[in-house]
């Protein structure tokens, strides 16, 4: 069988930014209608091979060529007009307009002087319908979950008719649901003779969708591979450039003292609509518990809650005994509660501080790293050297600045501060976001590090096999409520899910 022609030839890209030449004489072929997958550790030159494709930077050696032509690609509109389609791995959303108005940004479509909103919006609206993204064209996207802001850049570039579209992590905060309905629309868009870059770190994905593999290295390229003859622990090694361990290696658990106990609470959205609808549990010492759900049924609201980023509107919650509802969050802090956040760099990060600024945003006034109301820089910078090797951060430079790292190193400077901190409660939502398959070992180990030296970690994850491989017990979230809570010997996949779907008892299962 003839190979299809390529549209897309990358050949000989170099790119340097200062101290790091992030792609080294990179080559890559896309075809006609297949899925090519990228994979590669986080800060391996991913993305930022993807931007020169795009048009956001410029190579600095080598050529790109669309359908056979060398192509000068000074911008995205440039790539636009090639047919080239990219959804980031962050958003290009502005806040304050609403869905309609960001889909329609750079394509808009006029009648005389008027913007023609009301046909963009139907069409998001029929798009909504036929792909099941479930999104408000009305919504303005500083009220969206991270989730449905995801499904709002899959719609721009569904709606710009790519003939290249480049995914950039599109499933890192879609429930598996979600990710189902995302290759549907992916086979739907290769019928029609579209070909895709497809970026994950989610091994699974790629052996199911992908039709060719290319693994890049610190910034060159590792090897193919074949997805029909790979396994994820060959991926996981050509990519890392050693084994593995992809099982979560842990002992049974030794619960102690309880941590945390939530006693009737109710939380708000940003709407005023309730969203945590009476919630009571406890979380003990030396335990993971693991809250399950699909994404928009309260566990941003509550975490908000309990972090002291959102008011309760009704009920209490306790902290090794101390009643700390609507806390400030240095208080909630201080009480000894870590927090890695859902939204990393809206609530993880100070983009525009650097990396070891961003490494004591919690202590940077205790005395390990002031004195009286001087801040010791010394100190700051030593603790930072220690954590930027420890974690592997990417490029491991202390003052740069937390904004220009990748989505996976910005994940790792985050979750350095929130682990060596000595918390007596973790509570961590989507850790392991956007991290490649070495960091998600290693954050894993640490997680159950924590466990075993007697901390309490509330563990929010839409990854369903993080949770069940972690968590000693599972808690699971549906409209608000927890309707189920299983000790992990009865947490199966099957059970989990039909209980993240509402369904309560086997009998609900019988009666559908």
């Amino acid at each position: 069988m003839t190979a299809a022609p390529p549209v897309l030839e990358v050949r000989g890209i170099s790119k340097r930014f200062p101290g790091v030449l992030a792609n080294d004489n990179v080559n890559l072929t896309l075809r006609k209608g297949e899925v090519l997958g990228l994979l590669g550790e986080n800060g391996a030159g991913k993305s930022t091979l993807m931007n020169m494709i795009y048009g956001l930077y410029k190579p600095d050696e080598g050529e790109i060529l669309v359908n056979g032509e060398a192509a000068d690609i000074a911008g995205p509109k440039d790539a636009i007009e090639l047919g080239i389609g990219m959804v980031h791995q962050h958003f290009q959303l502005v806040d304050v307009l609403t869905v309609t108005e960001n889909v329609m940004l750079g394509n808009e479509r006029v009648s005389g002087p008027f913007l023609r909103r009301d046909t963009a919006r139907r069409e998001i609206q029929a798009l909504s319908r036929e792909y099941g993204l479930d999104v408000d064209p009305d919504a303005l996207i500083a009220d969206l979950p991270v989730g449905i802001q995801q499904r709002v850049e899959i719609i721009k570039a569904l709606y710009r008719h790519a003939d290249i579209l480049i995914l950039d992590e599109p499933t890192a905060v879609l429930t598996p649901q979600e990710t189902r309905g995302l290759f549907k629309i992916m086979r739907t868009l290769l019928d029609k003779g579209v070909s895709i870059i497809f970026i994950s770190h989610k091994l699974k994905e790629v052996l199911e969708i992908c039709d060719d593999v290319v693994v890049l290295r610190r910034g060159q390229v590792a090897g193919h591979a074949d997805p029909k003859q790979s396994t994820e622990q060959s991926l996981a090694s050509l990519m890392v450039g050693r084994d593995v361990i992809l099982e979560v290696d842990k002992a049974a658990a030794s619960p102690g003292d309880e941590i945390l106990n939530i006693v009737n609470l109710r939380v708000h959205d940003d709407r005023g609509l309730p969203v945590v609808q009476g919630l009571s549990f406890g979380l003990q010492r030396g335990e993971i518990l693991g809250l399950a759900g699909v994404q928009g049924n309260g566990q941003t609201e509550l975490v908000e809650a309990l972090t002291g980023m959102r008011r309760a509107a009704e009920g209490r919650f306790y902290i090794k005994g101390e009643d700390v509802t609507d806390a400030s969050p240095r208080r909630v802090t201080e009480r000894g509660v870590g927090h890695v956040p859902e939204d990393r760099q809206r609530d993880g990060l100070v983009a525009s501080f650097t990396v070891m600024h961003n490494l004591v945003l919690c202590t940077y006034y205790q005395d390990a790293f002031s004195s009286s109301i001087v801040v010791d820089d010394r100190a700051i910078a030593d603790n930072a050297r220690e954590l930027v090797e420890q974690y592997d951060v990417r490029p491991p430079i202390i003052n740069n600045i937390a904004g220009g790292l990748s989505g996976g190193n910005q994940q790792k400077v985050i979750v350095a501060r929130e682990f060596s901190r000595n918390v007596d409660l973790l509570i961590a939502s989507q850790p392991t976001r956007g991290l490649d398959v070495g960091s998600i070992e290693f954050i894993h180990r640490q997680l159950i590090r924590m466990r075993d030296a007697g901390a309490g970690i509330l563990l929010v994850s839409s990854e369903l096999d993080e949770v069940l491989s972690l968590a000693d017990r599972v808690a699971v979230m549906f409209e608000g409520e927890i309707i189920d809570i299983l000790d992990i010997d009865e947490a199966d996949r099957d059970t989990v899910g039909l209980r993240m779907a509402g369904v309560r008892e086997q009998s609900e299962v019988q009666s559908v």
